[in-house]
C-alpha cells in the first residue's frame, strides 16, 4: 500500500456496525486478496493513551474491548509506568471480563506498552505485570475442558518500554521506530502475531467481524471455532457460487456446450477436464485458509454444482457417439458382407465398433469423476445387434426366395407336363421328381447359411420350409390344373379321337371303329380326371381311377343290364375314400358333374364323326371294276371312231372344260355330301347364275387379245375354291363356300 492511510469507522457511538464503511476500506486496501498476509491490532489502555472509547458506559467499553480482543492478533495495552500494580489504571477489570468470554483456539498477543518509564530497570517491572497478568487468569471461571490450561494455550505476552517523550524525544522516536518495525514483521514466523491458528482469511474478515459484533452485542458467549465455522462455511459458500457462475459465463465452457449440441466433439474429456481443474482450483487458492473441514465440504459441492452443469452435455456428447457410431457400423458391416461370411463379419464388425466407442468414451472422460457409460455401451449393443438381426432377416429371406424361386422353376413346369400325360406313373414321377429337385435346393441352402452360423433348430426351421415350399408349388400347380381339367380333358379327347396312332389326322372312310375310338379316348379323358381328383406326394393307396372307371366309362356290371336301375352310386359323396379332405381336389360329386359336361360337349365331335362316315359312303358313286371291264371291251368301237375322227375330240374337249367349270363353280361334290335331295335343291337356286357368270367371263375373253388355252383354263377357275368341314369339337354347323357367299347347312345326324 505505500505510504497511503485509509481509515473507517467501524462501530459508531451507539454500537452501530458500519457495514458500508468496512466494505469500502475493504475494497479500498484490497484486503480480499490478502489471505492470511494481514494482522488486526487493536489498543486499549487508559483514558489518552491512543484508544478512543465513550467514558461514561462501562458495558460498551467491555463490549468493544472483547470485540477487539477476538478480531485482533495483537492487543497493545498501554499503559503508565507508574500504574503498574494499581487495580483500574492497569484495566485489571477490564481484562478479567475479557478472559473470562474469550477462549480462542489461537494465541492473542497481548502487548503491554509501558509509557514514561522511570528509572526502575524494566526488568523489575515485567516481572509484576506478568504476576498480574496470572492472577487475573487464575481467578477467571473456565470450562471444564479449560481448567487446568495454562495462559500460555491462549495468550502471548509481550512487554515493551516506551521512555518519556519530553524528557528523551530522540530516545522515544528511536524506541518507537523499533517497535513500529516488530509490526511491519508481525506476521513474520517468530514476529507478534506469529501464531496463525484459525487466522480468517483476508476476504472473511468482513462477515466475521460482522458476526463477532452481532453477537457481543446479544450478550452471548463467543465461540470462536464455531464462528470460525460459520465464517469459512458463509465464505467459502460465496466463492463456490462465484465460481460456478464464473464457470457458466465462461466463453470456452459456452463453445463447447453449443458444439456438443450438434456433434461429436474430439478432446471433449480434456477440454471439460482442464475447465473444470481451473475453476477448483482458483476457489482452492480462495478459500485456501479457510476452515478445512468446511472448505472440503463446500468444495465437494462446487465440484458436484459443476458436474451436474456439464453432464447433460456429456450424455449429448455419447449419444453423437452412438449414433456416429452405428452409422460408421452399418457402411462398414455392409462391405464386410462382400468379403466374408455373415457371421464372422457381424462378430468382427461388432467388436470394432465396440472398442471404438470404449477409446471415445475414454476420450470424453472427465478427470474429476467417473461417469459410468456402461448404459450407453449398453444401448449402442442393442442398436447393432437390431441391426445385424435385421440385415440377418433380410438376407435369409433373400436366401430363401432364391431357392424357392430356383425350385419353383425346376418344378412348376415338369409337374405340368407330367398332369397333362396323366398316366398311372404320373404321381410317381412327380415324387421322384420333387424328391430330386428338394434335396439338390436343400443342399444348396443348407451350405449358404452356414456362413450364417445359425441355431440348429433355426437351420432345421428354414430347411423344412423350403421342403414345405417343394410340396406345395407341386399341389398348387395341381390344383391349377384341376382348376382347367375339363378343357385338358376334351384336349385329349379331341387329340386322340381325331388323329391316329402316327398322330396324323383321322379320315372317316367308313372302315373305322368310332365306337372303340371314343371309348379310348374318353377312357384316357377319364385317366386325367382321375389324376387330377387329388394330391398324391404321400402314397398311392387309393382307388380313385377305378371308381371313376366303373362308374363313368365301363358301365356293366354282373348281374345289372341298366343303369337306370341301380341302387348304388359310387360318385354320390363329397370325399373319396382312403383320400385325406386336405388332398382332395375334385370331389366324386364334381367328378360327376364334369363328365357330364365333358360328355355334352364332345358328343358333337363324334356325331360329326359318324355323319363324316356316311357321306363319305354315299360319295363313292364310281362303278364296280367288273363294270369298268365290261364298258372297256364293249365301249372299243366308239374309242377308235374317236380316234378316227380328231374333230370328235376337240368337241369332247371343249364339253370337257364346260362341264369342269360347271362342276367347280357348283361346287357339286360338297353339295352332294349334304345328301341329295339338299344337293339338288341347292344346285338348282345356283345353275342359272352360274351360266351367266361364265357367259360373261367368255364374252370378256372374247375382248382382249388372245391368250393360251392354258391360260383361259386357269382363268375360268372359281375365284374360291371349294371349302372344307373341319370336325371340331365345339363346333355346331359346317360352312360351304359358294359365288353368293358362305353357306351354312346343318349335319345330318343317322
Amino acid at each position: 500500500m505505500g505510504d497511503a492511510c485509509f481509515s473507517t469507522q467501524l462501530i459508531d457511538g451507539d454500537g452501530v456496525f458500519n457495514v458500508s464503511g468496512l466494505d469500502h476500506f475493504m475494497k479500498e486496501v484490497k484486503l480480499g486478496e490478502c489471505g492470511l498476509s494481514y494482522a488486526v491490532v487493536s489498543i486499549m489502555g487508559p483514558q489518552s493513551s491512543g484508544h478512543k472509547l465513550l467514558k461514561d458506559d462501562t458495558a460498551f467499553e467491555k463490549q468493544s474491548a472483547l470485540f477487539a480482543l477476538a478480531v485482533s492478533d495483537i492487543v497493545l495495552i498501554n499503559m503508565w509506568c507508574h500504574d503498574i500494580g494499581r487495580e483500574q489504571a492497569a484495566n485489571k477489570p477490564l481484562l478479567k471480563t475479557v478472559m473470562m468470554r474469550l477462549f480462542s483456539p489461537r494465541k492473542t498477543t497481548l502487548l503491554f506498552v509501558i509509557r514514561d518509564k522511570s528509572k526502575t530497570p524494566l526488568e523489575n517491572l515485567e516481572p509484576i505485570l506478568r504476576e498480574d497478568i496470572q492472577k487475573i487468569w487464575d481467578a477467571v471461571p473456565k470450562p471444564h475442558a479449560h481448567k487446568e490450561t495454562p495462559l500460555s494455550e491462549f495468550f502471548n505476552v509481550e512487554v515493551v518500554a516506551l521512555s518519556s517523550y519530553e524528557e528523551k524525544e530522540e530516545l522515544f522516536k528511536e524506541q518507537v521506530s523499533h517497535l513500529r518495525d516488530r509490526f511491519q514483521h508481525s506476521i513474520a514466523p517468530g514476529g507478534l502475531a506469529g501464531d496463525r491458528r484459525a487466522v480468517v482469511p483476508a476476504s472473511g474478515f468482513y462477515f466475521s467481524s460482522q458476526q463477532f459484533w452481532k453477537v457481543i452485542k446479544e450478550n452471548k458467549d463467543l465461540d470462536l471455532p464455531a464462528h470460525k465455522v460459520m465464517v469459512a462455511t458463509v465464505r467459502c459458500e460465496e466463492i463456490g457460487n462465484e465460481k460456478l457462475a464464473s464457470f457458466t459465463a465462461d466463453e470456452e465452457w459456452l463453445q463447447v456446450e453449443e458444439a456438443v449440441q450438434h456433434g461429436y466433439v474430439p478432446g471433449f474429456g480434456k477440454k471439460l477436464s482442464s475447465l473444470l481443474d481451473r475453476c477448483l482450483s482458483e476457489y482452492d487458492m480462495e478459500a485456501i485458509y479457510f476452515d478445512e473441514g468446511v472448505r472440503t465440504s463446500k468444495r465437494q459441492q462446487l465440484e458436484s454444482k459443476l458436474l451436474q452443469l456439464v453432464n447433460p452435455a456429456y450424455q449429448s456428447l455419447l449419444g453423437h457417439l452412438r449414433t456416429r457410431i452405428v452409422e460408421e457400423f452399418k457402411e462398414s458391416f455392409d462391405r464386410a458382407l462382400t468379403k466374408e461370411g455373415f457371421a464372422i463379419a457381424a462378430r468382427d464388425c461388432t467388436q470394432t465398433f465396440l472398442e471404438k466407442f470404449d477409446k471415445g468414451s475414454e476420450d470424453a472422460a472427465i478427470q474429476q469423476v467417473k461417469w459410468d457409460p456402461s448404459k450407453v455401451k449398453d444401448k449402442l449393443k442393442r442398436h447393432i445387434e437390431a441391426h445385424v438381426a435385421s440385415v440377418r432377416a433380410a438376407k435369409l429371406s433373400e436366401l430363401c426366395a432364391k431357392y424357392e424361386a430356383q425350385l419353383t422353376k425346376a418344378l412348376a413346369e415338369p409337374v405340368e407336363a407330367l398332369l397333362d400325360s396323366a398316366s398311372e406313373d404320373t404321381w410317381s414321377a412327380i415324387r421322384k421328381l420333387l424328391q430330386r429337385e428338394t434335396k439338390a435346393a436343400i443342399s444348396g441352402l443348407e451350405s449358404a447359411l452356414s456362413a450364417f452360423e445359425l441355431d440348429e433348430a433355426t437351420d432345421k426351421e428354414l430347411l423344412a420350409k423350403l421342403e414345405n415350399h417343394g410340396r406345395s408349388v407341386v399341389e398348387s400347380k395341381a390344383k391349377e390344373e384341376a382348376g382347367r381339367v375339363l378343357i385338358r380333358m376334351k384336349d385329349r379327347f379331341s387329340t386322340l379321337f381325331s388323329r391316329d396312332a402316327d398322330s396324323m389326322p383321322r379320315v372317316w372312310t367308313g372302315k373305322e371303329d368310332i365306337k372303340a375310338i371314343t371309348k379310348t379316348a374318353r377312357s384316357a379323358s377319364m385317366k386325367l380326371l382321375a389324376t387330377l381328383a387329388a394330391i398324391r406326394l404321400d402314397e398311392d393307396g387309393d382307388n380313385i381311377e377305378n371308381v371313376l372307371s366303373l362308374a363313368l366309362v365301363d358301365t356293366s356290371r354282373p348281374g345289372t343290364t341298366d343303369r337306370s336301375i341301380q341302387s348304388f352310386d359310387p360318385l354320390a359323396s363329397s370325399s373319396w375314400e382312403k383320400v385325406p379332405e386336405e388332398k382332395t381336389i375334385i370331389s366324386p360329386v364334381q367328378c360327376k358333374s364334369l363328365w357330364r359336361q365333358f360328355k355334352a360337349e364332345t358328343e358333337y365331335t363324334v356325331t360329326q364323326a359318324i355323319a363324316a362316315q356316311e357321306a363319305n359312303k354315299r360319295n363313292n358313286w364310281l362303278p364296280p371294276p367288273w363294270a369298268l371291264a365290261a364298258m372297256a371291251i364293249l365301249g372299243f368301237n366308239e374309242f377308235m371312231t374317236l380316234l378316227r375322227n380328231p374333230l370328235y375330240l376337240a368337241v369332247i374337249f371343249v364339253v370337257f372344260l364346260v362341264g369342269k367349270a360347271f362342276w367347280v363353280q357348283l361346287d357339286i361334290a360338297t353339295e352332294f355330301q349334304n345328301g341329295f335331295l339338299p344337293a339338288i335343291l341347292s344346285l338348282s337356286t345356283k345353275f342359272v347364275p352360274t351360266i351367266m357368270n361364265i357367259l360373261k367371263r367368255l364374252a370378256d375373253e372374247g375382248q382382249r387379245p388372245a391368250a393360251s388355252d392354258r391360260q383361259r383354263e386357269t382363268e375360268l377357275q372359281p375365284t374360291n375354291r371349294s371349302s372344307y368341314s373341319s370336325v371340331t369339337s365345339a363346333g355346331s354347323s359346317s360352312i360351304t363356300a359358294t359365288e353368293s357367299g358362305p353357306e351354312c347347312s346343318s349335319p345330318v345326324a343317322k
